[in-house]
């Protein structure tokens, strides 16, 4: 690669042809500030926060650092007078059009205008002050809010909603009157929005923000007359960390159990257990449909943004979809229904809480055909997000706190059910069971690491009792939408598909920590979330889902058998066909 010799502030530096000057000053240490940029994403250079000054032949001229490649001799200059009044004018010119009640935000303290608004001395007194627009908050949709008199028009969501290929989303009118919305003004619940919330995380301010749903959880914990029961998706236990300082990828299992007991859950589960249950159902499914002639390829049903998409977008193919319930929704049937009874519950009584990294869950627990017991299989979902907001709330001091284990019997778990956080992880867990299914003996090795890692699109062939099986792991709505074409014309001979949502698997949902572009532009959250998943997995005793006690008893109690008809009626679902507009 040829390399280009540079100086930034001075400072010699050889970076890689092409680089950008925001890219070449990472190198050497030197954070330069964005709202806009997000890389491979949103590179518009249209804010103007990451202005640097670069030295010319008619004297030195400001550029856009984030789009500007470098080229050889050029002479940068990053935080000179020029440079910091420029920057602190744009940031002026934002505030004056931007409701400023930062202390009632749901991104106080994680809010990118606010952190930079305290670095470069811009106070509430804007010399800018005039006019300002108020619009009127989007709370139509099931899982989300819009609240537009806190955006900034970096259009950051807007490119993440394109690059889900899902696009309903856009800027509206011109001039001072643009503003984030949807077609014709009407809200989001309009459209065929897939409720994925990568707009929510890729947003700088307060603009964008999951509909809270602790109070309630809060309520019920207190109410003597509830008994509330939660449990934690495979991949929070990698990422709630983050949000008490923790680096990326730190495994806090403990200190969340631990956590979850002292806010006053009456029993803290794990939702492994209801992963290794959806392995059991989804690949009894696979062995039936490839034996008996049934609909192939199979495509998993864990992702409720995936289902939403499936139902607006293809909806001649949901007949493609598993018949199963998600973990989420799986561990509230057997909460409401087979734990009731063996504790002699009123399931009536019964709260169930899920934490979530994913913000299609909220909507998710309001499908019909979701309903086991005759109640709501789960009453709420809510982020990591808000369970770290929880905590923090609670005055649970999360750094001192001791390592704790889940509830029994169902805080038992295995790998299998682990890596259900990473995509390509539903795959692999359904692989380790079918293989053993199929040929009735014990795997040598149970790790299929061709379905590993954060590629969008992961293809794998393999032979396992005399049967050839063809396979796919795809993340993200747009390599979604690659594949479905495929399988919509008939030019894929996959048997079984699982798709996630969010790009990288739930690791990187829109439920997951709020990170800013310093780190989603330069650090691998989705690879080093992930390698925290597999990291467990290896470390866990019990590391295929046939293999969990609590599996095997709920069958030899309640379900009799994997596919049974008690097993249908309360662990799998429909779906609908739906249109691209919903008035």
């Amino acid at each position: 690669m040829e390399m280009v010799n540079i100086k930034i502030n001075g400072m010699p530096l050889s970076v890689p042809g092409g680089t950008t000057i925001l890219e070449a000053a990472r190198y050497a240490g030197i954070e330069i500030p964005t709202l806009c940029y997000l890389k491979e994403i949103n590179e518009i250079g249209a804010c103007r926060i990451c202005m640097v000054e670069v030295a010319g032949p008619r004297g030195n001229r400001l550029v856009s650092a984030c789009v500007f490649p470098v080229n050889e001799g050029m002479e940068i200059f990053t935080n000179t007078p020029r440079v910091h009044e420029s920057r602190k004018t744009t940031l002026e010119l934002l505030l004056s059009a931007h409701e400023r009640k930062c202390l009632s935000c749901v991104r106080s303290g994680s809010c990118e205008l606010q952190k930079l608004c305290l670095e470069y001395g811009v106070d509430d007194e804007s010399r800018f002050d005039g006019e300002k627009p108020v619009w009127e908050i989007d709370t139509t949709a099931t899982h989300m809010v819009r609240d537009n008199n806190k955006c900034i028009l970096c259009r950051r969501c807007v490119a993440a909603c394109d690059n889900q290929y899902v696009g309903v989303i856009g800027a509206n009118a011109r001039g001072f009157d643009t503003h984030i919305g949807s077609a014709f003004e009407k809200g989001l619940a309009s459209f065929a929005c897939v409720e994925c919330g990568q707009c929510i995380v890729n947003c700088p301010t307060g603009a964008l923000y999951e509909k809270d749903d602790t109070k309630a959880v809060f309520e019920a914990i207190n109410d003597p007359d509830k008994f509330v029961i939660v449990n934690t998706a495979p991949s929070i236990r990698v990422t709630l960390g983050e949000c008490f300082g923790y680096k990326v990828g730190t495994n806090v299992t403990g200190k969340m159990a631990a956590a979850l007991h002292r806010l006053g859950f009456n029993k803290v589960f794990d939702t492994d257990f209801s992963a290794d249950l959806t392995i059991m159902e989804e690949g009894t499914e696979l062995l039936h449909r490839i034996k008996e002639g049934g609909k192939l390829p199979l495509i998993t049903s864990c992702s409720p943004g995936w289902v939403n998409f499936c139902e607006h977008y293809y909806p001649e193919q949901i007949d493609n979809l598993s018949s199963c319930k998600s973990p989420q929704q799986m561990f509230g049937a057997v909460m409401k229904t087979w734990y009731a009874q063996k504790m002699n519950i009123d399931p009536a009584k019964i709260v169930v809480v899920a934490v979530m990294p994913c913000t299609a869950k909220k909507g998710e627990n309001k499908r019909d055909d979701q309903s086991a017991s005759g109640f709501a299989d789960v009453d709420y979902s809510i982020t990591t997000r808000e369970l770290a907001s929880m905590i923090k709330t609670a005055g649970i001091n999360f750094d001192l706190l001791p390592d704790e284990q889940f509830d029994n019997p169902l805080g038992e778990g295995t790998g299998a059910g682990v890596i259900f956080g990473a995509t390509g992880g539903v795959m692999e867990a359904a692989l380790r069971y079918a293989a053993e299914a199929l040929t009735g003996k014990e795997l040598d090795n149970i790790e299929f690491t061709e379905v590993r890692g954060t590629e969008g699109i992961k293809e794998a062939t393999y032979t396992v009792g005399g049967l050839e099986l063809k396979v796919a792991a795809v993340s993200g709505i747009k390599n979604a939408q690659a594949v479905m074409e495929k399988v919509k014309a008939g030019t894929c001979d996959y048997q079984f598909i699982e798709i996630m949502a969010c790009p990288g698997g739930c690791v990187n949902g829109g439920g997951q920590p709020i990170q800013p572009a310093s780190v989603r532009n330069f650090v691998d959250l989705k690879g080093l979330r992930a390698q925290a998943i597999y990291e467990a997995d290896k470390n866990l005793p019990l590391r295929k889902s046939q293999d969990n006690p609590a599996i095997k008893m709920i069958y030899d109690e309640f379900f009799g058998e994997p596919g049974s008809h008690k097993a249908h009626d309360i662990l799998h679902t429909s779906y609908v066909k739906k249109s691209l507009y919903n008035d």
